[in-house]
């Protein structure tokens, strides 16, 4: 594929475009639980902001009409990628003017979650626009280097949308958090402002051919409507029939459905934890957060050495078993200071850092067999699908989190959820036995989303 920009420039450009979404991001899964906590927000609702990632969980459904439909003279990915960084804009304008004080009131509470939700849902737009340019300007050697810069940019977004932006929580206003927010949303979207992209030829060619007279201006709504959704669903069941199509992938479709629950089911009390036992977010941020996001750095890359000299399978269950046992930490800290005992802090670091490793690990072991199931023509769609699998239950345990923690306490809830781990080990095992291990499976990884 031909094109007149240097390749240190679109690495440059891709950076940008990941740490613009990675910073929004970062605050939701990192910084908010913190914060809500701060404000005295009821664990309770603090589960419910498990739901404002829901839009990353199904940007399947609209990501051919953001490949579609698009303006030939602003560009296939500018003409979603300019909006979307307008409206992000636009949003945190709003959050910034809000009174956080009020957020004891649930009312309150959800109308922030109600502009984050749109957040959510303009991010993960932009995402499979980003997605998209990275595909079509990285020629296949570039892609490795494309995928670490994909990493390393959401990564930084991670840690400055999480981490930093707790550590000034404690010396900043509100506001002033937020006008910062933006102005690093603005400064990140100036690259793509500027970039002239060039016409994707291959995709003229396909889509002149599909002009055809349409029958359906003479049914009436209903009708129409009926139509549409019988043409989705044959679409769907083309396109993604192939993962309940015999018992492996049955099996298969399992695992991803199971595989993140305990996870979240824990991840999302660590911070208001952490914020009862009395550290300041600026703490937080730095030891909860950064320190959280190398330790996910070297846990994928730990991984990735072990996974060459293991099989799938056992990498699967060994690493997610890792992780479970990892969650019983926070559930023994817990009991330490319900019991009195005086936690220095380091603690609950460590037991986060460790915690951190292992479900960077599973995360990569996940991931590369996601790779390996992935079908070529369908590469991206496959890959998306299955990480979306993941996250719709993997959802519905933040959730509950809330209710757990608020009705048992932190040391039972992280003790269910580490021992909900170790029971949902079962359906890898089942998995294994069906599983025929690739004969040359690449374990080149695509690690963005172990961050979420």
């Amino acid at each position: 594929m031909a094109h007149h920009h240097t390749p240190t420039y679109t690495l440059g450009l891709l950076l940008s475009l990941y740490i613009a979404q990675g910073l929004p991001a970062g605050f939701l899964t990192q910084a908010l639980p913190a914060i809500l906590r701060q404000y005295h927000v009821s664990l309770t609702v603090i589960g419910w902001s498990g739901l404002l990632l829901f839009p990353w969980a199904v940007k399947f459904l609209w990501a051919p009409v953001v490949d579609h439909h698009y303006s030939e003279k602003v560009g296939q990915s500018r003409s979603w990628i300019l909006p979307m960084s307008s409206l992000a804009i636009l949003i945190l304008l709003c959050v910034a003017m809000f009174e956080p004080t009020s957020l004891v009131h649930p009312t309150s509470a959800f109308v922030l979650f109600g502009l984050l939700f749109l957040l959510s849902i303009v991010g993960a737009t932009q995402d499979i626009a980003t997605d998209g340019l990275a595909v079509r300007m990285l020629g296949s050697e570039a892609r490795s280097a494309g995928n670490a810069v994909q990493v390393t940019g959401y990564r930084i977004g991670l840690i400055v949308g999480g981490g930093l932006l707790l550590i000034v929580m404690d010396y900043w206003s509100w506001m002033a958090v937020f006008f910062a927010m933006i102005g690093l949303v603005i400064l990140n979207t100036l690259p793509v402002l500027f970039f002239k992209e060039p016409l994707w030829l291959e995709r003229k060619a396909k889509q002149t051919n599909h002009i055809q007279p349409s029958r359906s201006d003479q049914l009436s709504s209903v009708e129409q409507l009926k139509m549409k959704v019988s043409q989705f669903w044959a679409k769907f069941q083309i396109q993604f029939g192939y993962f309940w199509s015999n018992t492996e992938m049955r099996a298969w479709l399992l695992v991803l459905l199971v595989f993140k629950i305990a996870d979240y089911m824990s991840s999302g009390m660590v911070k208001p934890m952490m914020v009862d036992m009395g550290f300041s977010l600026s703490k937080i941020g730095f030891w909860g957060t950064i320190l959280g996001s190398a330790s996910s750095l070297v846990g994928a890359a730990l991984a990735a050495l072990l996974m060459r000299h293991m099989r799938r399978v056992t990498a699967l269950w060994v690493f997610n078993g890792l992780q479970a046992l990892t969650t019983g930490l926070y559930s023994l800290i817990a009991l330490l200071h319900s019991q009195g005992y005086a936690l220095q802090g380091w603690e609950l670091y460590a037991a986060n850092a460790i915690e951190h490793v292992a479900a960077a690990m599973a995360m990569v072991g996940l991931l590369t067999v996601a790779m390996d199931y992935a079908r070529p023509a369908h590469a991206g769609s496959d890959f998306t699908f299955q990480v979306c699998a993941m996250t719709i239950l993997g959802g519905m345990g933040y959730l509950i989190s809330g209710y757990l923690a608020n009705g048992l306490g932190y040391t039972a809830q992280f003790g269910l959820s580490a021992g909900l781990g170790i029971v949902l080990l079962l359906p890898i095992l089942y998995w294994g036995r069906l599983f025929h291990q690739p004969p040359t499976a690449s374990t080149s990884l695509h690690i963005k989303q172990l961050g979420e």
